[in-house]
């Protein structure tokens, strides 16, 4: 068979590209929440804000420590 193999390799391409999209919008949450805490701070504070900020950090990094433990 002159293709028997070709769709694996197509595979893997899709699954690095998911894992790197994956990764971006971690880090894009990360940098919401930070900007969320910066703001809310600056504003004068507000429970909020703080909380939110928070909660976006934490996803952020617990969905980028969930990708890496999973690829390895």
């Amino acid at each position: 068979m002159p293709r028997h193999g070709r769709r694996a390799a197509a595979g893997g391409g899709s699954v690095r590209l998911y894992r790197r999209a994956v990764l971006l919008f971690s880090a894009l949450f990360v940098c919401i929440g930070v900007a969320l805490l910066v703001v809310t701070a600056a504003q004068g504070g507000g429970l909020v804000g703080f909380v939110l900020g928070g909660l976006f950090i934490a996803l952020g990094v617990a969905r980028i420590t969930l990708e890496r433990k999973r690829g390895t």
